[in-house]
């Protein structure tokens, strides 16, 4: 029998959409958070989130990239960035102009 492949991480196979995984996330929480599992299960439950935390960085990042993307190419022609001003890439850490 062939095993799943997962590039997520712990039960967050590269199937899970954002909104599954968030949603999965939320419940590990709760769980957690009410006391309804143990140690041993909490470690567990805990190792799950992980995963799922880093499937949501990765399909928050996927498409992080395609909007940079579009944004290149929608400004090339004009070397503008669609709204008349240059077009000039974001930071990760800069804060939005408005």
């Amino acid at each position: 029998m062939a095993k799943k492949k997962t590039t997520s991480g712990a039960g967050a196979g590269p199937e899970v959409s954002f909104e599954e995984a968030i949603e999965r996330l939320e419940a590990i929480i709760d769980r957690i958070e009410r006391g309804e599992v143990g140690l041993e299960e909490s470690l567990t439950e805990y190792e799950r989130g992980v995963g799922l935390i880093r499937r949501c960085r990765e399909v928050l990042d996927k498409a992080e990239q395609r909007i940079a993307e579009l944004s290149i190419d929608e400004g090339a022609g004009e070397g503008r960035d669609g709204g008349g001003a240059p077009a000039r890439p974001m930071e990760s850490a800069e804060e939005p102009p408005f």
